[in-house]
């Protein structure tokens, strides 16, 4: 029988922390080593987090040890956002299909290629993967992995302590990493996975008729800023202020699908306009013949996808992946995500990190994401 257990510290010594969240765990877990172990440091730790490292397997000796720094973690239904926090994810997966990763990206004559992925075939449902912003080519990777092996989910986020080069630890089994990434693969679980980008669509979905590159061009045979001021124009101030002040395209993942719904869109971030083309630009790969549709996002709405999609899960534990521009700035109240998900789910066992930006599988393509939550669930 699967069992988890997760804990939080918030004690400014190193020595303390690990006390605390191995106490907590072997608590939870009745003493028994487990079979993974997830931990996640502030920055505050990035100088001690050998010896944090080295004391916390001591203490837990897990089969496998991933870990990561991140701006903010968190831990149970409370998000340490901007302070000290050491929080820590405890499983016993017996009959888990468990293999430690540590990649890296590595100049050769043919370009940049990533090193350490496992030779021999590995049966996993998810990748669950912590990736340094400054080093390792994250979307790159994806689109590879989406190509040659398709149906495996990636599950995770960019580590956060840092704003420049070096800065980052990633640890894979007790070794630290100041770049590259550090994953492992999951199978034999049949784990679900939860992606809330926070968006709402707004108008009609179109299909591109005129773009490339990253320009949308044409919608339904019409320049883009075209349609764009007919919606704007349509809906009540209180729409037309989030429009002014967060426009999103989403894309539809699914062409096949007849209708479009929540879920059925990977969304993007308008980022510029071109007036005398009315063409706009968005960060994504445009393609004629795509469905996608205008989006709007504000802490209602994250709010409303998020508690929408968790209301269709069960879960006996999670690790959780949320976005630093969301929390108690974007919220107005501290522990939202942790909050909703002990609403929706229950006082599972739960932890995870504030991320410079998110990796979820929307449809049958994983992506980098923004201002997104994104779940693993345990059964």
């Amino acid at each position: 029988m699967n069992r988890y257990a997760a804990a939080l510290s918030q004690h400014p010594l190193p020595a303390h922390a690990v006390g605390e969240v191995a106490g907590q765990v072997l608590d939870q877990l009745g003493g028994d080593d487990p079979d993974l172990l997830v931990c996640f440091a502030s920055s505050h730790f990035v100088g001690a987090l050998d010896d944090a490292v080295h004391a916390l397997h001591a203490l837990l000796t897990p089969r496998v040890l991933l870990g990561t720094t991140a701006s903010g973690v968190l831990g149970g239904s409370h998000e340490a956002e901007d302070g000290v926090g050491f929080a820590v994810f405890a499983a016993c997966l017996p009959g888990a299909a468990l293999e430690p990763l540590a990649l890296r990206s590595e100049e050769t004559p043919d370009g940049p290629t990533v090193v350490g992925w496992p030779e021999r075939a590995v049966d996993a449902e998810v990748l669950l993967l912590a990736a340094d912003p400054f080093s390792f080519p994250t979307e790159a990777f994806l689109r590879r992995l989406d190509a040659d092996r398709p149906g495996l989910k990636v599950l995770g986020g960019l580590a956060s302590a840092a704003t420049r080069p070096g800065g980052n630890r990633l640890l894979v089994d007790g070794r630290i990493h100041p770049d590259g990434a550090a994953g492992v693969l999951v199978g034999g679980l049949g784990l679900r996975t939860v992606v809330s980008q926070g968006c709402r669509p707004v108008g009609e979905a179109f299909v591109v008729t005129k773009g490339g590159r990253n320009f949308v061009e044409e919608l339904g045979g019409r320049p883009a800023l075209e349609r764009l001021r007919e919606l704007a124009d349509r809906v009540d101030d209180a729409e037309r202020d989030l429009l002014q002040r967060g426009l999103h395209v989403g894309f539809v993942v699914d062409e096949h699908r007849a209708d479009f719904g929540r879920g059925d869109f990977l969304v993007r971030t308008v980022v510029g306009a071109d007036r005398a083309t009315g063409a706009i630009a968005v960060g994504e790969q445009v393609e004629v013949g795509r469905t996608v549709q205008f989006h709007v996002r504000d802490a209602d709405a994250a709010d409303e996808d998020l508690r929408a999609l968790l209301a269709r899960e069960s879960a006996a534990a999670a690790l959780v992946f949320t976005c630093n521009g969301r929390g108690r700035a974007f919220f107005g109240d501290p522990d939202h995500d942790t909050g909703v998900i002990t609403e929706m789910l229950g006082p599972i066992p739960t932890a995870g990190m504030f991320c410079a930006g998110e990796l979820g599988p929307i449809g049958s393509r994983n992506a980098l994401h923004s201002y997104t939550a994104s779940l693993v669930l345990f059964p």
